[in-house]
């Protein structure tokens, strides 16, 4: 070792007995010629890093321990990443947590669980989690050491983050220490008195178990079992915890005498629990099998108590060597006990243990919140992949977690109902956005509000993007729901003419459509608009679909009247097919210039002159002339499966003259994923109004409807329509 780093210093300890290859050669060779660091953060680093070995992790993990404890060297990151490309998450992992520590500081009273939770989604590599609970083990174990306030603010967190993640994760080994070493900071008398208690009796009780250890092996010898029985220590926080559940003094409680089995395979737990039962008087409320029925951190054991010799009552826990490892190491477990190849029932059950790793466990599980006090964040949750929902912070640091992909009126509803219902804005980070902002895991969210409520019914039209979480949907439907008949009638109108409007569709019979949405009456589909339960888009689609069953089936009534010819199946388009043109092939076809029809816009065809076949909307006013004149012209068309996948349609928008109106009417029609083939634009000074004309190549129907919707709510926007003039 170099003189900067002496054979007697902890770290240099570590380095001493590690294997060779146990850091990168890059690093090694930084940290010999570097200068040693002060003794508590080198003892803090040896600590963590002989847990972190204990725990099987590999180089990566144990380089990314190194380099956030010494951050002066972090110059050999872009060294070390070639051959370690997960370690920069490694390290923004642990830089991210360092922020959730910071929050836990300062709103400690908000409750634990959400910031647990919050964890778990902002770190991308989970390997960061072992090294969080390795290092917070080291603080703890050096905590004697600290003022008492740090000491108690440590033992604190501890109690609130860390040990209930050991356990979450199932790891068993750093679990128990964690939880004792708090539990003696946070209530220091009771630790002392349970302590004091378990020395007053050690003697008799390890010669106690001595002896019944003995017997045990004896008996599962008789009867053919191999196995490993020892004595298990029990932990001061479980006793106490025992004590506290089940409200009984430290004498009566069954399991400050315990042994542990371990066995070879499943089978074997089972033939041992036989014999454990058979050798002493079983206590039937006292048994589980955590091995039919793991606990939610895949915990596998059996577990029972029996009134052994002297009639003292003796836990028995009785699982596989493999079990155990598990119990001991929890998700750490796999990179002792994978097997190669990747391949069996063993590989499968490797990927099971992964996903399990990445789900936050059912919060109702007793032992795994017993250390916060976290009822009002745990009501509701779900046991949704950590993946699939948002985390995020009011400003006073309670975290609220919505559907991946809520809105900021989403998180308004999910921190009261009456915070969505008066909500008229929000900032992230301190910056003003729109209602239908999605923020990301880790933003700051502030909700501002009116004084009274004014829930607006757009909010409920799913293209608008305004609601996500079905839970807010449902709030929304329900304040709507107290208004009278009459009001809801008259708000569900305005909702469908606005959307008929944009679609060209206004005045269209809405009577044919009733049966599709079970309405009886035009005034109950009208209530169901009102209410959210049907979009206006819906029913534009309902009324598209239906015009064009109409439109083919008189068209085609009409030809067999003419030609006097039976009815005839038409051919299925092929996929190279834009237009099918019933009774004709291989003609020319275009879309017309006039009218733009959109696939799925009941379409006429018109025979020109040269052109071949002219595609126009059914209501096209350039069509209805030309046809007045050519009637024999017009051919029945329907729309083929080519024809479905892209098209051109005009759009008018008219609006209030601003700076940077153009700029943001095009990024939100690239955000919807529509391009623009044109724009034209016109304004008038004088008014202060502005008409701006585009023409879009949109996919579908659908994707006009909801882009003309978008488009109606930007700010300054009057109206937003598709344009049908004849050019």
């Amino acid at each position: 070792m170099p003189p900067s780093a002496p054979a007697s210093s902890p770290f240099a300890a570590w380095r001493a007995q590690a294997a060779a290859d146990a850091l990168p050669p890059t690093l090694a060779a930084r940290l010999d010629a570097a200068p040693a660091a002060a003794p508590d953060a080198e003892t803090e680093l040896a600590t963590t890093l002989d847990l972190l070995q204990q725990l099987a992790a590999d180089r990566e993990v144990l380089a990314a321990a190194i380099l956030h404890a010494r951050p002066e060297l972090q110059d050999t990151i872009p060294a070390l990443v070639a051959d370690m490309p997960a370690l920069p998450a490694l390290l923004e992992g642990q830089r991210a947590a360092g922020r959730v520590w910071d929050l836990h500081a300062e709103h400690a009273e908000s409750g634990a669980e959400g910031l647990r939770r919050l964890l778990m989604a902002i770190v991308r590599d989970l390997r960061v989690l072992p090294i969080l609970l390795a290092r917070q083990l080291a603080r703890m174990r050096a905590a004697a050491a600290l003022p008492e306030e740090a000491r108690t603010a440590l033992a604190r967190l501890t109690a609130d983050i860390h040990a209930p993640l050991a356990n979450r994760l199932g790891i068993w080994q750093l679990k128990w220490e964690l939880e004792d070493l708090a539990f003696r900071y946070l209530q220091p008398e009771t630790y002392r008195n349970i302590a004091r208690l378990l020395d007053e009796k050690r003697a008799a009780r390890e010669t106690w178990i001595e002896d019944v250890k003995q017997r045990l092996r004896e008996a599962l010898a008789e009867q053919g079992v191999r196995a490993d029985v020892a004595g298990r220590p029990k932990h001061i926080f479980s006793i106490w915890k025992k004590m506290q559940k089940k409200n009984r003094p430290f004498g009566e409680l069954y399991d400050i005498r315990a042994v542990r089995v371990l066995v070879d395979d499943l089978g074997a737990c089972y033939t041992a629990l036989g014999v454990v039962h058979a050798t002493w008087v079983p206590i039937p409320s006292e048994f589980d099998d955590y091995i039919a029925k793991p606990k939610g951190n895949d915990y596998r054991s059996l577990h029972t108590a029996v009134v052994g010799p002297e009639g003292k009552t003796l836990e028995v826990q009785i699982r596989t060597h493999e079990m155990h490892a598990q119990a001991e190491l929890g998700v750490a477990a796999h990179w002792r006990y994978k097997e190669g190849g990747g391949r069996g029932s063993r590989a499968a059950e490797f990927e099971r243990k992964v996903a399990w790793m990445r789900r936050l466990l059912d919060p109702s599980d007793q032992e795994a919140t017993a250390t916060g006090d976290d009822g009002a964040l745990l009501a509701g949750l779900s046991t949704e992949l950590v993946e699939d929902r948002t985390y995020l912070l009011t400003p006073k640091g309670e975290v609220i977690d919505l559907p991946r992909g809520g809105t900021v009126l989403d998180f308004a509803y999910h921190v009261h109902t009456e915070v969505g219902h008066r909500c008229i804005g929000a900032k992230v980070n301190g910056r003003i956005v729109p209602l239908d902002f999605a923020p990301a895991s880790g933003d700051r969210v502030e909700i501002m509000t009116g004084k009274v409520s004014s829930p607006r019914r757009d909010w409920l039209v799913a293209a608008n993007g305004y609601l996500v979480s079905a839970r807010s949907r449902d709030k929304v439907r329900a304040w709507f729901h107290k208004l009278d008949r009459a009001r809801n009638v008259a708000a569900g109108r305005d909702l469908l003419d606005r959307e008929l409007r944009r679609l060209a569709l206004l005045g269209a019979d809405l009577a044919p459509v009733l049966p599709r949405f079970h309405a009886d009456s035009v005034d109950d589909l009208l209530v169901l608009v009102a209410l959210g339960d049907v979009g206006p888009s819906q029913i534009g689609r309902a009324l598209h679909e239906h015009a064009q069953e109409q439109a083919a089936a008189a068209k085609g009534e009409a030809a067999r009247a003419e030609t006097g010819l039976p009815e005839r199946r038409v051919r299925p388009p092929r996929p190279s097919d834009r237009f099918t043109v019933e009774g004709v092939g291989n003609l020319l076809t275009q879309l017309a210039r006039c009218c733009q029809p959109v696939a799925g816009d009941p379409i006429v065809g018109y025979l020109t002159r040269g052109r071949g076949v002219s595609i126009h909307r059914e209501n096209c006013p350039a069509l209805l002339r030309l046809a007045a004149r050519h009637p024999e012209r017009v051919l029945p068309v329907d729309w083929g499966l080519r024809g479905m996948s892209s098209y051109s349609a005009d759009v008018l928008v008219r609006a209030v003259d601003r700076k940077w109106l153009l700029k943001d009417l095009s990024n939100l029609i690239a955000q919807e994923g529509a391009h623009v083939l044109g724009v034209n634009t016109r304004v008038d000074d004088g008014r202060g109004r502005a008409e701006l004309r585009f023409t879009l190549k949109v996919s579908d129907y659908d994707q006009l409807g909801r882009l003309l919707g978008k488009l109606a709510s930007v700010p300054g926007v009057t109206e937003a329509r598709r344009s049908v003039e004849t050019r």
